[in-house]
Parts: structure tokens; C-alpha cells; sequence
């Protein structure tokens, strides 16, 4: 029995060392022996490895970015160059600073209030910067264009359509009907249909822009609260309002003139389009018409890093090619780009050259008051 015992060892024992040595032979390292197979990374180029490690940042992105996010051209720099790829779910930008930031690394809002809010909240993030720039403008229809003109509502300079805020503001507290601007087509009082102020940013910085219209000059925490009850009147006439900047515009496209005869949104919104679907935009040129308020404020796209994961990004996202094509293919006005604008490459008419007619947005104490009051 002990004999037979002892041979069943020794039998063990060599099969053991067979397949380690097959183990060896085939490549393997003995050292590894019994761990599972690790798959290698496929080397960049032929015969060699990439260089660049590859990460997943996750994060929260206002809806007028998305075009620029998921660019292939845009996609392929930060994985090849900066070995990023950007996992995001869509979100309004003052949503997405009370949203849930577990597993988040980045926030991506439009402006530095959303910046100043997330402060308040949770103190200085990480790291900040702001990566590009886009003025708040007006859409409308050109009959309605054309009504303004005949109101003196809007003046073209220099081939740019001028809106004069402060005229539209008492049009729409009158309450003057569609009708009384020569357009019985339209129903209801004039207005400017808009995101939700409280949780999107292109609503939040139109609700500013008409506050310092109201008090004649930049608002203040002081000088806001007279005019609170006339913003939320503005504001309480235009009854549901998108969370999403995006979605607006595209129910402004789709809905016609007697949906939404004017809406406030990002001048790269038409930009990108114009872009991204010439042959849709060759059917309506002729009838959607860029207004430039005067004066405006600047949409200032911030990209806030949520950990040290997340300051990978902002690198990534200043990136000069990044910055190039954020501007020819997305509108996005960037330090690279500069700041003139080629009506030729857009197709867009009535672009204008520089932002020059720009006002300060409120202090954040008035902005504050401003959210609070339209809750």
C-alpha cells in the first residue's frame, strides 16, 4: 500500500512539471504560473506600443457640446494624443451641479455662474478653466425680422442684425400681441421662449441679460430686487420651458414660426448646425435669422476637473487642433481661432466679425436672487 501510495506522488509530481515546462515553452513566465492569461494592449503602431495610457473620464456635459464630443476627429486627438475618452451623460448646467457626482470626474457647464454655484456647494474644485467662449443670441423667422425692422426694434450694422433689448423688454411687459407688429398670424403676446432659468445655462444668462436691461446697467444684489417682480411676469408668461439649450433649438427648427417665433440661445448652435447638415440648412437660410442682442453677454463654456483623474481633460480640451475644430466645425468661439468670424466658411448671413455690444453678467450674489425668484 505504501509503495503504491509513493507512485501516485511521483506521478503527480512529473505531470506537474510537464506542464510547467509546456507552460515555459509556449511563452509563458513561471512566475505566473497558475494566474489567468493577461490579454496585451493592441500596440499603437505596427511594432510598436503606444506610449499614451488610456483613461475614461466620466462626467456631465451641457447638451450645445455634445456635437463637438463626439466629433471623430475631436475623439480621435484626446485618444491618441492624450489617451482620454469622454464618458457623459447630458445634463442642464445648473442641474448638473446638484446632480449626483459619485464616479463623476468632470463637470463640463456654460458659464461661470455654474462655476461660482459649485463653489458655494462644495468649495474650490480641483481645477478649473474656462475652454471657450459663445455669445447668448436671438432666432427668429424673417417675417418676424422684418416686423421688428418696421418697429425700429432692429437695425442691421454693418451686416449684422442688432435686436435693442431695452425696446423688446417693454414690448413684451405692454403685452403687445403679435398682431399689433403687423403679424395677425401669430397668436398671443410677444415673448422670447427660452430654457428653464433655474436649471439651464442659456435661460440663467438670458434672465441676467434682461435684469441688467430692467435696471439700466449691471445688476447688482442691491439693484436686482426692484426688479424681481418684473422679471418673474417675463418669465411666468412663457408657461413650460426646456431644461436643455439643444432641445429647444431643435423644437425651434422643427415647430416652425408659430410654435416659437423667437428664442434666446448660443450663436454656435446655428454655426454647428450650418455646418454639420448644409443641405438642410440650404432649405432654411432664407427664413432663420441671427439677432444679436445689444448689448449680449458671453456664454463662457467652464470644464470643471471633479478629481485628479478629471484635470486630465482640460489639457486634452485646450488642445490646438482641438480648439481649431471647435471653432470651424462647432462655432465655438476660442483663443485659437480668435474672434473673426468667415460668414464664407459658416454660410451663416449676418454673422458678426467680433462680439463688441457685450455686458457684464450680474454679480453671482444677484444671480442668486435672480434663481431664487423665478424657482
Amino acid at each position: 500500500m505504501e509503495n503504491k501510495t509513493k507512485l501516485v506522488g511521483l506521478l503527480i509530481l512529473l505531470a506537474v512539471i510537464a506542464a510547467g515546462s509546456a507552460y515555459v515553452l509556449l511563452g509563458g513566465d513561471p512566475a505566473d504560473a497558475g494566474e489567468p492569461m493577461k490579454t496585451e494592449e493592441p500596440a499603437g503602431d505596427a511594432g510598436e506600443e503606444s506610449s499614451v495610457s488610456s483613461a475614461t473620464l466620466r462626467g456631465y456635459v451641457g447638451g450645445e457640446k455634445i456635437g463637438l464630443l463626439e466629433d471623430p476627429e475631436v475623439q480621435k486627438i484626446l485618444a491618441e494624443d492624450y489617451g482620454l475618452t469622454l464618458d457623459y451623460a447630458k445634463a442642464g448646467s445648473l442641474d448638473m451641479v446638484t446632480a449626483d457626482h459619485e464616479g463623476r470626474d468632470f463637470l463640463f457647464p456654460s458659464s461661470q455662474t455654474a462655476l461660482e454655484y459649485y463653489q458655494q456647494l462644495y468649495g474650490a474644485p480641483d481645477k478649473s478653466q474656462i475652454v471657450f467662449n459663445t455669445p447668448i443670441v436671438l432666432y427668429t423667422h424673417r417675417p418676424i425680422l422684418e416686423a421688428f425692422q418696421d418697429q425700429g426694434l432692429v437695425t442691421e450694422r454693418d451686416g449684422v442684425y442688432c435686436m435693442d433689448m431695452a425696446g423688446l423688454v417693454a414690448e413684451i411687459e405692454a403685452g403687445a400681441a403679435w398682431a399689433d407688429l403687423g403679424l395677425p398670424e401669430l397668436y398671443g403676446t410677444v415673448a422670447v421662449n427660452t430654457t428653464d432659468p433655474v436649471r439651464s445655462n442659456s435661460g440663467n444668462m438670458f434672465a441676467g441679460l434682461l435684469a441688467n436691461v430692467l435696471c439700466g446697467g449691471v445688476a447688482d444684489a442691491d439693484s436686482v430686487e426692484a426688479v424681481l417682480p418684473r422679471l418673474k411676469a417675463i418669465f411666468e408668461k412663457l408657461g413650460y420651458m426646456e431644461a436643455s439649450s439643444s432641445d429647444l433649438f431643435d423644437q425651434f427648427l422643427k415647430t416652425g414660426m408659430g410654435a416659437k417665433p423667437i428664442i434666446a440661445g448660443y450663436e454656435n448652435q446655428l454655426l454647428e448646425f450650418a455646418v454639420e447638415n448644409p443641405g438642410d440648412w440650404a432649405q432654411l437660410k432664407d427664413d432663420i435669422v441671427l439677432l444679436f442682442p445689444t448689448p449680449t453677454v458671453w456664454s463662457s463654456h467652464v470644464y470643471i476637473a471633479l478629481d485628479e483623474a478629471g484635470e486630465a481633460g482640460i489639457d486634452a480640451l485646450l488642445d490646438e487642433e482641438v480648439q481649431r475644430l471647435a471653432w470651424e466645425n462647432h462655432g465655438f468661439r476660442t483663443e485659437v481661432s480668435g474672434t473673426d468670424a468667415d460668414e464664407d466658411h459658416f454660410g451663416v448671413p449676418h454673422l458678426a466679425a467680433e462680439i463688441t455690444q457685450v455686458a457684464a453678467m450680474p454679480s453671482y450674489a444677484a444671480m442668486e436672487k435672480i434663481i431664487a425668484a423665478l424657482s
